[in-house]
C-alpha cells in the first residue's frame, strides 16, 4: 500500500497551498522556494493524474478534485501531528513503580526536589509491590523491598532494613524506658500481614517470655504497612515499622520510638532497572530518564540513612 501513496512533501506542500491560498506563503512555511513548491504540487497532480489548483493572476483557487481531496489530507496530518506530540509526551514521561508504603512515607516527600531540578520530566508514580515487567508494563524504575536478587536487571541498594516500634506520642505515660516498656505491655501490637516480626523482635530484645507480659500475636494485623504506620499516629497500637519509613514522622513528632533497638532484618530496600547494553563502566546510561532518577533517588537515600 505505501508505494500507492503520493510522496509526503508533496502532500504537506498541498495542504500548505491550499490552507493559504497561496504558492508564496506554502514556500515561506517550508522554508523553500515558491517554484520548489509549484514543482511538488505539479509531481502530485502528475501522480494523481487530476489538476489540484486553478491557476489565476497571482493567486491559486482548488478545483473540485482538490477542495474534495483537502479534508482527509489535512485530517492525516492532523493525526500524524497527534500521534508525534503523544509519542514525546510519553518519551518525557518517567513511570516509577513502589511499595504503598514506600511511597507514602518517604519518596512522595522527597519528589518536588526531583520536579524542581528536572522540569523537563512528568513522573507518573505507581503504587505496587509485584514484580516489574520492564518490556511490557511500561514502567521504567522499579523499588522493592527484599534480598535484591533481579537477575539480568541492574540493582542499587538504597537502604538496609530495621524494624523499631513507634507508636503515637498519646500512648506514652511518662519518659524514660519503664513508660515505653509499659506501653509494650498495655497496648495492642500492630502487625503487617506476615505477623511474625513482633515475636522475632521481642526474643532479640530478651522479651519473649511469659514473664514479660506482652504478648507477641494480640492485635490487629494490616495487608499494608500504609495502613499499619497510619492507625500508629492515629494511636490505635503499636507498630514495628522500618526505620527508613518512619524516620520523617518521627522527626515530626507524629510518632515516637519506644526502643532504639532496631532489629535487623535480611531485606533492603533496592532500585530496580533495566540493564542497558550501552551502559558506561559505572552501569549507568548518561542522561537517560531512568538514569537521572536513579542517581537522584541514590543521592536522597545517602543523604536520608536513619542513625543507628
Amino acid at each position: 500500500m505505501a508505494d500507492r501513496l503520493p510522496p509526503l512533501p508533496a502532500l504537506r506542500a498541498f495542504a500548505l497551498a491550499a490552507r493559504h491560498l497561496s504558492i508564496k506563503r506554502a514556500a515561506d512555511v517550508l522554508n523553500v522556494t515558491p517554484g520548489a513548491v509549484s514543482q511538488q504540487i505539479k509531481n502530485l497532480e502528475q501522480a494523481l493524474g487530476t489538476r489540484l489548483f486553478t491557476r489565476l493572476n497571482r493567486r491559486i483557487e482548488l478545483t473540485a478534485a482538490g477542495a474534495a481531496y483537502l479534508p482527509a489530507i489535512r485530517a492525516a496530518f492532523e493525526e500524524i501531528a497527534n500521534a508525534t506530540g503523544r509519542l514525546r509526551a510519553t518519551q518525557q514521561r518517567l513511570h516509577v513503580s513502589a511499595p504503598p508504603s514506600f511511597a507514602a512515607h518517604w519518596l512522595l516527600r522527597r519528589l518536588d526536589r526531583f520536579r524542581i531540578r528536572h522540569p523537563e520530566l512528568e513522573l507518573a508514580i505507581e503504587a505496587s509491590t509485584g514484580l516489574a515487567n520492564f518490556r511490557d508494563d511500561g514502567i521504567d524504575l522499579a523499588i522493592r523491598y527484599g534480598r535484591g536478587r533481579y537477575p539480568g536487571l541492574r540493582v542499587d541498594r538504597l537502604f538496609a532494613v530495621r524494624l523499631v516500634p513507634v507508636c503515637s506520642p498519646t500512648l506514652l505515660r511518662g519518659r524514660g524506658a519503664a513508660a515505653r516498656e509499659a506501653a509494650l505491655r498495655e497496648h495492642p501490637l500492630l502487625h503487617d500481614a506476615g505477623r511474625r516480626n513482633w515475636r522475632l523482635w521481642l526474643q532479640a530484645q530478651g522479651l519473649a517470655g511469659p514473664e514479660s507480659g506482652i504478648d507477641p500475636q494480640r492485635g490487629p494485623s494490616f495487608s499494608d504497612q500504609t495502613f499499619m504506620l497510619q492507625a500508629a499516629v492515629l494511636g490505635q497500637g503499636i507498630a514495628l515499622a522500618p526505620d527508613v519509613l518512619i524516620a520523617d514522622d518521627v522527626a515530626e513528632r507524629r510518632l515516637v520510638r519506644l526502643s532504639d533497638a532496631g532489629w535487623p532484618t535480611q531485606s533492603s530496600y533496592w532500585c530496580v532497572s533495566p540493564a542497558l547494553e550501552d551502559a558506561g563502566e559505572d552501569g549507568d546510561a548518561g542522561d537517560g530518564k531512568v538514569a537521572l532518577f536513579r542517581r537522584w533517588l541514590l543521592a536522597e537515600a545517602a543523604a536520608a540513612v536513619p542513625p543507628a
